[in-house]
């Protein structure tokens, strides 16, 4: 595991060790599990960006209905 030196402002800092005392962990932990879900929700953005660019796309619209219809074919056959 790396170490990592960094500057916070005092507000938050203060908040930190706060939370940090409140949930019984160390201040490092709860800053690792913050950053994670901040992460995922980044890459969370990224996707809901990525469907929202692939709903104006026709030709990803197209692709879409004829894998639907094709899924329909399939659950009639069976």
């Amino acid at each position: 595991m790396a170490t990592f030196t960094t500057t916070l402002p005092n507000d938050l800092l203060e908040l930190l060790s706060k939370k940090a005392e409140e949930y019984h962990l160390a201040k490092n932990k709860l800053i690792e599990k913050a950053l994670r879900v901040y992460l995922d929700e980044l890459t969370r953005a990224e996707y809901r960006k990525s469907y929202e660019r692939a709903a104006q796309d026709e030709d990803m619209l197209l692709i879409a209905e004829e894998g639907m219809a094709d899924y329909l074919r399939q659950l009639d056959e069976l």
